[in-house]
């Protein structure tokens, strides 16, 4: 049963990574590409992350090589704070360098010229 959890938690991350490649590969413009790109590839990451954690921690055994499950779980979780906090900010400044340099959305208002136009 718990294998069937960790394939199905593997099968929805790979899933939402690949729909993040096609909205690499599809959108015409950078910020449409970042849109999918950081909300995919950061939904797929937990599902991904989410199966590692169910996979040491149902592998767990009390004793010296618990251990290393413990510390892959902890190690997991880690790395996914870190991916939560780097994706959104990554994304911030590349769309925001990508607006300073000029390179403007394609077929949509534009905010953020139209409030620097306002003041």
């Amino acid at each position: 049963m718990i294998d069937w959890l960790i394939m199905a938690l593997l099968g929805i991350g790979l899933f939402f990574n690949f729909i993040a490649v096609l909205g690499l590969h599809r959108f015409p413009d950078v910020y449409t590409r970042l849109h999918a790109s950081t909300k995919c590839n950061t939904f797929g990451s937990i599902f991904l992350v989410l199966a590692v954690v169910v996979y040491g921690l149902a592998r767990y055994q009390p004793g010296p090589d618990g251990a290393s499950n413990v510390v892959l779980v902890l190690h997991s979780v880690v790395a996914l704070l870190a991916l939560l906090i780097t994706h959104p900010t990554s994304s911030h400044a590349i769309s925001r360098a990508s607006h300073i340099s000029g390179y403007l959305p394609i077929g949509e208002v534009d905010k953020l010229e139209e409030d620097k136009e306002e003041k």
